[in-house]
């Protein structure tokens, strides 16, 4: 079964400096049909002004995963990591037994978009820790790259959680195709262009929750980028 949610009917916020879409119940947006799906809990898509951010604040027993499209962001946390995230490149911090972090735009006159993503974790309380890695454009050409894992596989970050994340850039004749297990749960974001999965059309902002289903198949995207997550019952 695929359920398709439109980019409108997601929940927004605009802070002036931060203009934020919920896909998922977020701080004062709540819908009760939106909290989370499997152990996926947050997909925000966030626009940051120039020279403004989130300041210090903390995260506990929480996969935290950025993924920026355009701008970069300027990440400072309790570890002592102080990194930039620029597009390209994903950013995973397990928030575990407690972290507090900082994230800003220094940009002069760029806006960063990014989105910043909640997995629930498989164990709790455990010493909090910090990756990054690059992920090559080529590798998401016309294909599902694994961005996120429990192991870490290939170019992969590693998560504490039952979970994997890929992402694909598809234009024109590209096309793909991803096994699912039926017993799970899976769940698309299409962060921006137009593609066809299944045999629905989705845009930018659009979102698929999939369950008891076997395939995936992805073709007709139109300068798309797209998430699909493989998560928790």
């Amino acid at each position: 079964m695929l359920t398709l949610r439109k980019s409108q009917d997601r929940g927004y916020a605009d802070h002036g400096w931060l203009k934020s879409f919920h896909s998922f119940s977020f701080a004062d947006y709540y819908d009760p049909d939106h909290t989370a799906w499997g152990n996926l809990r947050v997909i925000n898509e966030d626009r940051i002004a120039p020279e403004a951010g989130f300041g210090a604040h903390g995260h506990r027993d929480m996969e935290i995963i950025s993924y920026v499209l355009s701008g970069e962001l300027a990440h400072k946390d309790s570890l002592g990591n102080i990194k930039g995230i620029p597009p390209g490149d994903v950013q995973r911090m397990s928030a575990g037994s407690g972290v507090r972090h900082s994230e800003f735009n220094h940009a002069d006159g760029q806006e960063t978009h990014f989105l910043q993503i909640w997995i629930q974790p498989n164990r709790l309380g455990v010493a909090p820790s910090y990756e990054q890695k690059t992920i090559p454009a080529a590798s998401k050409r016309g294909a599902l790259a694994l961005v996120a894992s429990p192991d870490g596989a290939g170019n992969a970050v590693s998560m504490m959680a039952d979970a994997a994340i890929y992402a694909g850039l598809f234009d024109g004749d590209e096309r793909a195709e991803l096994g699912l297990n039926p017993m799970r749960k899976a769940y698309v974001h299409v962060i921006r262009g137009a593609i066809k999965i299944n045999g629905h059309d989705l845009n930018s902002g659009d979102a698929l929750r999939i369950e008891n289903e076997s395939q995936l198949s992805i073709s007709h995207g139109r300068e798309a980028e797209i998430l699909v997550f493989d998560l928790m019952a």
